[in-house]
């Protein structure tokens, strides 16, 4: 049984989803601050987490980037603010997906579901290889020759995406069905804005470039 935290001030919406969720199977606890969910997360180790983004005190955010130094668990945010600025700053900060207040529960369970199945599905292997470009699934760290690049949650899994279909053109929606577990409905820019992030990373001292755009398609990974 996979165990949920859920963190957010709204009594409300927390026990919406820790009812919802407890019926659907899962072992589900409840925060409703930043610090009271932080100490959870150190006491249980839960397999998914679902974070506010605006509460007092320490905010989802804040939350986020704390997790993230120590844990890959995964981070689903739900909050009111639904711009497209926001939605990528909650995904830069670290979580993995992203859902817009108000939802409706089912697709809350849907994109629960799909996110512990990402982490069920991981390759057995321990490295992928492409050029001159190491991925290590392990310590999820990327390498270019000598040179160490960090990379954040979802860069990593974007990453990770293009290194296991090497040349081979992946179409958009695709990639945000595998990146991100569903679409955003073409009104986002939040694909385009994360292959610049590894672009830039990747090619940071003048290598060569390993994600090319197929104009009007998607992108491929290729020499």
């Amino acid at each position: 049984m996979a165990k949920i935290l859920v963190i957010d001030d709204d009594q409300n919406i927390s026990t919406m989803m820790r009812r919802g969720l407890t019926f659907e199977g899962y072992d589900v606890k409840t925060a409703n601050n930043g610090r009271d969910g932080l100490l959870q997360i150190l006491e249980g180790s839960p397999d998914l987490v679902i974070l506010d983004v605006m509460m007092p005190g320490i905010d989802g955010l804040e939350v986020c980037r704390r997790i993230r130094k120590d844990s890959n668990i995964p981070i689903l945010m739900v909050t009111a603010r639904d711009s497209v600025s926001d939605r990528v700053e909650g995904l830069e900060t670290g979580a993995d997906d992203y859902l817009v207040k108000p939802f409706a529960f089912e697709e809350l369970a849907a994109r629960v579901k799909a996110l512990l199945r990402r982490m069920d599905n991981g390759s057995s292997e321990d490295f992928i290889q492409f050029a001159d470009l190491t991925l290590d699934l392990a310590s999820r760290s990327a390498t270019r020759k000598e040179r160490q690049i960090e990379l954040s949650t979802t860069e990593f899994n974007l990453l990770a995406l293009f290194m296991q279909n090497p040349k081979r053109v992946l179409l958009r929606n695709l990639i945000m069905e595998k990146v991100w577990g569903y679409d955003f409905e073409g009104e986002s820019n939040v694909l385009e804005v994360y292959i610049g992030y590894l672009r830039h990373k990747l090619e940071e001292q003048n290598e060569s470039r390993l994600i090319h755009t197929v104009r009007g398609t998607g992108y491929v990974m290729k020499e």
